[in-house]
């Protein structure tokens, strides 16, 4: 018997299918700076000098990491493209980026056009709720490395921010209030351990959680949420000293990135109400705060970092909740967070 590549597992006309399925969804987040088609070896994006004085690129890439796995099993796969897009444009916007294009790389174990326009539109969805263009991609059908129904994702975001306009966190100071914004779940992050959890407790995506008052698949495949329009009226005043999305490691990891040497952040964590999720999972797992606060974002998904004479301002116009302040290290107390 002979052998060609679609006996081999790979179906290039299926991939073909995929791309004119997608091609007018990805259209509609192309703006005047796009140069270039779906299907080019590379995106093509015109910067825009009369907007931008001294620009400065700011690149991220991520994952979803094992929410996809609850995805896959809920047969829900157009909110997992929205996580990704949003949790780019959150690792960006941190320090003061806008985004404007990104990418994204979709590793499938059997190529299914239908499931691959689910996962787009998500990604479409999202970046036309961020300004932002779907200027390329790429779909690999690996058979053998994935099972037929698996997938991966990965995306690039790039975003321009004013050089005088970055932030880095070099302004942070003693006295500065941290202001934190409300998550929406558990975004994208703590996925291993939350699945551990549902596993050993015999929980599958259409199990009922009393005390949630939802299903797992609606309780846990919320989308990760853009901060962006909130943020980005900020961004002109330039109030902001440091700025900290909260993901992998949660509070304490993400916020030591952005303090100071000689600074500590001290966190007042009965500022704020542990949405039940989280609360739920602590006494279902039988899981140490501390690690709860390691894995989880807790509720909050961005903290801001600005001086006392603004926090009232700021409050003001995110509706966020003030939840400690920047104060000096003590001797030779070198850890940035404390509670």
């Amino acid at each position: 018997m002979s052998l060609d590549y679609k006996k081999a597992g790979v179906n290039i006309d299926a991939g073909e299918e995929a791309v004119q399925a997608i091609k007018q969804l990805v259209r509609t987040t192309y703006n005047k700076n796009v140069l270039s088609d779906l299907g080019s070896f590379g995106g093509l994006y015109k910067l825009d000098l009369k907007k931008w004085k001294q620009p400065v690129m700011v690149a991220s890439t991520d994952g979803v990491g094992t929410k996809l796995r609850l995805a896959i099993e809920a047969e829900r796969l157009d909110t997992v493209g929205q996580d990704l897009v949003n949790h780019c444009v959150n690792d960006i916007l941190v320090q003061g980026a806008l985004p404007q294009f990104f990418l994204d790389y979709i590793g499938v174990g059997k190529l299914k056009p239908e499931k691959i326009k689910q996962i787009i539109s998500g990604f479409v969805k999202a970046c036309r709720e961020n300004n932002c263009v779907l200027i390329g991609g790429e779909m690999a059908e690996m058979p053998g490395f994935y099972s037929k129904d698996d997938f991966d994702l990965a995306g690039t975001i790039v975003g321009l921010a004013e050089k005088r306009n970055l932030i880095t966190g070099k302004k942070v100071k003693a006295s500065d209030q941290l202001i934190g914004l409300s998550s929406n779940g558990l975004h994208t992050n703590g996925y291993a351990l939350a699945r551990t959890i549902l596993n050993q407790n015999g929980l599958k995506v259409d199990s009922y959680i009393a005390e949630l008052e939802s299903t797992v698949a609606d309780a846990f495949l919320q989308v990760h949420k853009s901060y962006l329009k909130l943020i980005k009226p900020l961004l002109e005043l330039n109030f902001i000293h440091g700025m900290a999305h909260i993901t992998g490691g949660g509070i304490p990891g993400n916020l030591s990135r952005v303090i100071p040497a000689g600074l500590c952040a001290h966190i007042d964590e009965s500022a704020w109400e542990i949405p039940p999720i989280f609360k739920w999972l602590k006494a279902l797992g039988k899981i140490s705060q501390p690690e709860m606060r390691q894995v989880f974002n807790l509720g909050i998904g961005m903290i801001l970092i600005v001086a006392p004479e603004d926090a009232n301002l700021i409050l003001s116009k995110t509706k966020g909740i003030l939840i400690g302040t920047i104060e000096k290290a003590k001797g030779a107390d070198t850890a940035k967070v404390r509670y």
